[in-house]
């Protein structure tokens, strides 16, 4: 019985029937040449309870002789610790993909538990960046290394980075609740988000007695659609999404009450309060015969859909070409905060389920703040003498 080499198995022919050489050194490392001329190193040996097993190592040309054997003593040292080297090959060969996981994770847990609209932005980090670079790497096998290149390879775009390594935790958590891999969740721990430096913008009184103008200004010459001027309006005095607008329906208002009332929203159901003002422009604006929305669109009964071309056009007669859509959200929070609303109130005014996301106003409470410490100072200060 020789000893493995390359020269030996270079020489080996072929013959009708598999011919087996086994290594005279290490006992069970062998190699078999089929009768197509295959050759093919594999270990032989037997599991702790009696079982037979003979693992495929590697091709020969593939690999070479002394890389089998390495991997043959690597073996040996994990079967002397009572485990199974072939049995742990043929788990990874069926574990599963992250691309096998991302498309469990939408059918089982995204597309019942989350937003439709949500379900689609998860769709396009899937396609876009996270499957593309990490889809072939099986689930068992992926690590925080693996995870962080990906993170700091998406560094130049710190917002998308950020909101793919929170799919992917939560994809790796679910991958532990399903049992695919029993540390899975904590893979994602230690990776930290990039800064996101988040655009503020707020209108000033100034600003907003200038968008005014220009809006009563389209609506009296009819330079914009009614419908588009009225969403406007209704952005900045609602505070609510522009999504929320858009799709507004009649029988949401609540005219007696003062109060919108949203079978669903980004925070799920909730009810916006609305001032006299509101409800006055609510009033002017025609409804439509079969049409349920308020903000209708140019096809019957159909919502206004694209409100970004007027307000571009909008905001640049109003000299406002930074201000975004969303801008009107804020200024309706930063009108409220100013005034000396606490951050709960305009919490909910806005419908925001964590406090956190209503802490960005907190600077804009410091004026009302202070004037109130100065009247009680003031008054202090008289009885102090």
């Amino acid at each position: 019985m020789p000893r493995i080499t390359k020269r030996l198995i270079d020489a080996i022919a072929p013959e009708v029937k598999d011919v087996i050489i086994r290594d005279s050194e290490l006992k069970g490392f062998i190699c078999k040449v089929t009768p197509k001329g295959k050759k093919v190193y594999m270990l032989y040996y037997r599991t702790n309870d009696g079982r037979e097993r003979k693992p495929v190592i590697g091709t020969h040309g593939n690999i070479t002789c002394d890389q089998a054997r390495e991997i043959a003593v690597m073996w040996f040292g994990e079967i002397a610790k009572g485990n199974d080297p072939s049995l742990e090959k043929q788990q990874n060969r069926k574990a599963t993909t992250l691309n096998e996981l991302a498309a469990r994770y939408l059918t089982e847990y995204a597309e019942i538990h989350k937003k439709a609209s949500s379900v689609v932005i998860d769709k396009v980090h899937l396609k876009n960046d996270i499957l593309p670079r990490l889809g072939l790497l099986k689930i068992n096998s992926i690590n925080t290394k693996d995870i962080s290149d990906f993170h700091l390879n998406l560094k130049s775009k710190p917002i998308s980075a950020n909101r793919c390594l929170a799919l992917i935790s939560r994809m790796l958590s679910l991958a532990e609740k399903w049992g695919l891999r029993s540390d899975a969740g904590s893979l994602c721990k230690h990776i930290d988000k990039y800064p996101e430096n988040k655009k503020e913008r707020f209108l000033s009184m100034e600003e907003i007695e200038r968008l005014f103008v220009v809006l009563k200004d389209s609506e009296i010459n009819r330079i914009e659609q009614p419908s588009s001027i009225a969403a406007i309006r209704l952005l900045l005095l609602t505070g609510c999404r522009l999504s929320e607008i858009l799709t507004l329906k009649w029988s949401y208002i609540d005219i007696e009450h003062h109060r919108i009332n949203f079978s669903d929203s980004k925070t799920g159901k909730k009810t916006v309060y609305i001032s006299p003002y509101v409800v006055e422009i609510l009033a002017k604006i025609e409804k439509k015969d079969n049409n349920p929305y308020v903000i209708h669109g140019l096809i019957d009964g159909s919502h206004l859909v694209n409100l970004q071309k007027p307000w571009t056009r909008i905001r640049k007669r109003a000299e406002l070409e930074d201000v975004r859509i969303h801008d009107l959200r804020h200024s309706f929070a930063s009108i409220g905060a100013s005034s000396g609303l606490s951050l709960p109130i305009i919490g909910a005014l806005l419908g925001h389920t964590q406090a956190q996301t209503t802490a960005r106003y907190a600077h804009l409470i410091g004026d009302p703040l202070r004037e109130a410490a100065g009247l009680i100072g003031d008054k202090i200060k008289t009885m102090a003498g």
